[in-house]
């Protein structure tokens, strides 16, 4: 059974930085993909970063430039780095698992994840 475990989270000043990391139970073809999700208050889930076992990754254009996917297989773990803050950034970041999908578009889509976490709280003040 796949189970991912979000951590990292915490409350920070614009501008700031964080790290979430996402440690997952199982390294299969399940988890072939890997996703970082975020849903603020009255609004949609929707996507922000996501990386393939074998390093290709994919950004929302809302975090390129401040985000950086990356992960750890040896470790079964997947981060998100986030630079430079923005109160916009307030959110829960849900980390999510699926098998592999078409590059693209799929990538950022929740609907085409199988597993989540429980998800890991960001919030930036202004």
């Amino acid at each position: 059974q796949v189970r991912l475990v979000e951590s990292g989270g915490d409350s920070v000043q614009a501008g700031g930085s964080l790290r979430l990391s996402c440690a997952a139970s199982v390294y299969t073809s399940s988890t072939y993909l890997m996703g970082w999700f975020r849903q603020a208050p009255g609004k949609e889930r929707e996507g922000v970063a996501a990386i393939r076992r074998d390093g290709i990754f994919i950004y929302a254009d809302s975090v390129k430039g401040r985000f950086t996917i990356s992960q750890d297989n040896t470790k079964m773990t997947v981060y998100l780095e986030m630079n430079i803050l923005k109160p916009e950034d307030t959110a829960m970041y849900y980390c999510a698992a699926t098998p592999t999908l078409p590059y693209g578009e799929p990538w950022l889509n929740e609907y085409e994840y199988i597993y989540w976490g429980q998800g890991t709280q960001v919030t930036v003040s202004s």
